[in-house]
């Protein structure tokens, strides 16, 4: 199954879903990869999708998620899925972000670059980022540059929590940006003051915006998302394609993306943390996007850009 090539007025809708949406909480939280899937199935396509894996998995769940494709006894199942004889091949991609490459992304932009809001929005790590990150591991050892990345985020996450980072804290602790702090306490100052901006630290907004960019659909159906509100919607798509939220109980497009999604976030955490499936990994690539988060993989397969 290729991707359809829709004709000039035809509506060109994909399906999404997420994996490992933990908002701005990136360091220390329950996963360290995000993923999010974009599926260009028909209805029927995918209903037919569904109906083949509950043959395969014979689970009497009513409604499928991908946990139920995760588990070992069906690896043979997954194999399938990702694989030439199955369904996705073709109409379907993934984003991957790891998320400490992606936090680290974001001291770039913020504390080297002083990039201004909102432009540091549409920043996605680059070569800078990637060799900071492995350079913070080097010199100050996995839970010195975790603790560091943590404080980071901690600054400037806009949501609800107990307690944070105050700018005097941080800047108290990494002496060497301290000519960064104005424009964080700024940028700070901002998000607090007016939360229904797109908050910089959740992978799940420019995820999405890559997922429309990569697919150029005129429709998006995307499984209920709290966080993605009508204006910051309106903030990342502008006038893109109709956006609109389901259950994922009541399409199966949006099930299959989560089967993606989960499969794809469970197979680069465990290659990630040096346990991975070299078989499921090789099944994956091919449906990373471009614009995914990623440096575990090594250069991507020829044409792809990178992994």
């Amino acid at each position: 199954m290729r991707p359809r090539r829709g004709f000039a007025g035809d509506v060109v809708e994909i399906a999404c879903d997420e994996s490992g949406s933990e908002g701005e909480n990136l360091i220390g939280a329950n996963t360290d990869v995000f993923a999010h899937a974009g599926v260009r199935l028909t209805v029927a396509e995918a209903a037919g999708c569904v109906g083949e894996l509950r043959e395969r998995i014979r689970s009497p769940a009513l409604e499928y998620k991908a946990n139920h494709l995760l588990r070992s006894k069906h690896r043979t199942t997954l194999a399938w899925l990702l694989g030439p004889s199955g369904p996705l091949l073709g109409a379907a991609g993934v984003l991957v972000a790891d998320k400490a490459l992606f936090a680290a992304g974001k001291v770039v932009d913020l504390l080297v670059d002083q990039v201004p809001y909102p432009g540091c929005l549409s920043r996605r790590p680059d070569a800078r980022a990637l060799a900071l990150h492995r350079a913070g591991t080097r010199i100050h050892g996995v839970t010195g540059w975790t603790e560091f990345l943590r404080s980071f985020t901690d600054l400037l996450r806009t949501s609800p929590r107990r307690d944070g980072t105050s700018p005097a804290e941080f800047f108290a602790r990494a002496g060497q940006f301290a000519g960064a702090r104005a424009h964080v306490e700024e940028l700070r100052a901002r998000l607090l003051a007016d939360p229904r901006l797109v908050p910089p630290l959740d992978p799940l907004m420019p995820a999405l915006v890559d997922t429309v960019a990569h697919w150029r659909p005129t429709a998006v159906v995307h499984d209920e998302q709290p966080s993605l509100t009508p204006e910051r919607l309106d903030q990342l798509l502008g006038p893109g394609p109709e956006l609109r939220f389901v259950d994922s109980r009541t399409d199966p497009r949006v099930q299959v993306a989560d089967f993606l999604a989960g499969a794809a976030r469970r197979i680069a955490e465990d290659h990630l943390h040096g346990h991975g499936d070299a078989e499921l990994t090789g099944l994956l690539r091919p449906y990373v996007l471009p614009a995914s988060v990623w440096s575990a993989w090594g250069p991507p397969p020829p044409g792809r850009g990178r992994p």
